[in-house]
């Protein structure tokens, strides 16, 4: 997999993150614990993307 791949597959897995996230949030009663979990996880993956790309963008 080349790095161009690799980012794109990090940003696609961050997008479904963000609507995970989303969808939670809109719950009548979101589960915090899942809601904190999924953030971390995109945190992760966008520290990954900065990473892989050589710095802050």
């Amino acid at each position: 997999m080349s790095v161009h791949d690799r980012i794109e597959a990090l940003k696609a897995r961050h997008a479904a993150l963000e609507t995970a996230i989303e969808a939670e949030g809109r719950r009548p009663v979101p589960d915090n614990a899942h809601l904190h979990d999924l953030k971390r996880k995109k945190l992760q993956i966008k520290d990954e993307i900065t990473q892989i790309s050589g710095g802050p963008h």
